[in-house]
């Protein structure tokens, strides 16, 4: 068996433990007034219509315009790519072309205290619309030069910290923004949003690189915002609300906590089975547990900033607790399989290594016919619905939130269960006070 130094346990526990509890609670720090958020935990999960409620609006074209098919279907597609970009994943939107509307339904913001549906609506109604314009007014450049917006922090010299969005430009906006800065230098070049003045940077040489920024002393949301309006794009004519209301949710807070608190209980319960029924393998599966847990919801939440947050729902709760399930078949089936060896004869280490060995077989079988279920369910019901025409465009939130959070559940359960787990079980066992068969599943 290859030999895992002692101190790896230690190393492995310690920094999944850590990891879980960053992951349930986050980390943040307050920079004067405003809090600046490192990690995001569960307070920050944007939870589904059926837990927390949400809106409903229906749009129409501003001054009575007559919008032909393809205008609603291109507003519509923006709608659902400023939502999705958001991290909007339950929401139900129909375009109605007999009277000109698009119906949306989503649920709140996670940290919304107003409950203001107006409020709400503003940013998927906003028109959006980018331009740089020189000292004239005369736009020089539109927003169709913009490939990519993303969020970030500027790092220069006398501001960093300094929120901001970096623009990446397509090959012929990098094009057009080389030559209107090379005419523009030592001239400011005004940043607009509609009619709302972002920033008026003063141009110092020509930028061929085709980058971009827009500063404008932005929070961390205002930055998130904008790159969001300008990944969507702008809308093909501006929309006015006809009407809107709050929607009530049909599990509610107090029933979230109440399952809180069951998952809680539920876990304690399976870890104390383990330990007792395979002591140390028992043990080191808990911690797995842990970090598997840990691991899934921060796939939820935005903890690694590359991967977009998720709107959690019943069904995504549910997805969560089987995959957890599954994990726990995991870790039994190792533990298992290492008591069959003991039975023959083996030694400790011959016993654990023969064990894991021919437990991954099984365990990857079982675990890859969810992963196909899974991206089958993301496929068919996520944002792009490719057969939202046979099921409805009502049901892609809530099974799209079931497919995504099991899936990243047996991720995070081949991760911790199967790779993490399996090398913490061999570092424990070079301890020599902990060399016992029976400790291992053996008998005494």
């Amino acid at each position: 068996m290859k030999r895992i130094p002692k101190p790896v346990f230690f190393i492995v526990a310690i920094l999944i433990i850590l990891f879980t509890a960053t992951s349930i609670l986050g980390v943040s720090y307050y920079q004067g007034d405003v809090e600046q958020t490192v990690f995001k935990g569960i307070n920050d999960i944007r939870w589904g219509i059926d837990i927390r409620g949400g809106v409903e609006a229906t749009f129409k074209p501003a001054d009575d315009m007559d919008a032909t098919d393809e205008q609603l279907d291109s507003a519509k597609s923006i709608i659902e790519t400023r939502m999705v970009s958001s991290g909007i994943t339950d929401y139900e939107l129909y375009a109605d072309y007999g009277s000109d509307r698009i119906i949306v339904r989503f649920p709140w913001k996670e940290d919304e205290t107003d409950f203001d549906p107006v409020k709400a609506i503003d940013e998927l109604a906003a028109t959006a619309k980018l331009t740089f314009q020189n000292a004239s007014g005369e736009v020089l450049m539109d927003g169709s030069a913009v490939k990519s917006a993303v969020a970030g922090v500027n790092t220069e010299t006398g501001s960093a910290g300094e929120y901001m969005v970096y623009l990446d430009l397509t090959s012929e906006g990098a094009k057009t923004f080389a030559e209107v800065t090379a005419a523009n230098v030592g001239q400011q070049i005004s940043i607009y949003m509609d009619d709302i003045l972002l920033s008026s940077p003063t141009v110092n040489e020509a930028i061929t690189g085709g980058k971009a920024s827009i500063t404008g002393n932005f929070t961390v949301e205002e930055a998130n915002d904008l790159a969001n309006q300008i990944n969507g794009g702008a809308l093909p004519f501006s929309l006015e609300v006809a009407s809107y209301s709050s929607i009530s949710p049909t599990l509610g807070q107090n029933s979230l906590m109440a399952m809180g608190y069951a998952g809680i209980i539920a876990f304690i319960l399976i870890a104390l089975f383990m330990i007792i029924r395979y002591r140390i393998p028992g043990f080191v599966a808990v911690i797995a547990l842990l970090g598997q847990v840990g691991l899934s919801i921060a796939a939820i939440t935005r903890y690694f900033a590359p991967f977009d947050s998720f709107t959690m729902t019943l069904p995504g709760i549910a997805g969560i607790i089987l995959s957890i399930g599954m994990g726990v078949d995991a870790n039994i089936i190792t533990a298992e399989r290492i008591k069959d060896e003991f039975r023959t004869g083996k030694t400790l280490d011959a016993a654990i290594e023969k064990g894991s060995k021919n437990s991954l077989t099984a365990i990857i079988d079982g675990n890859m016919t969810v992963v196909i279920v899974s991206i089958i369910l993301l496929l068919v019901f996520g944002p792009s619905n490719i057969l939202s025409w046979l099921f409805g465009a009502s049901t892609t939130g809530t099974i799209y939130a079931f497919g995504y959070t099991l899936l990243m559940g047996v991720i995070s359960n081949f991760i911790m269960g199967v790779f993490f787990s399996r090398i913490m079980l061999r570092s424990i066992s070079r301890f020599k006070c902990l060399r016992k068969n029976w400790l291992f599943g053996g008998a005494k």
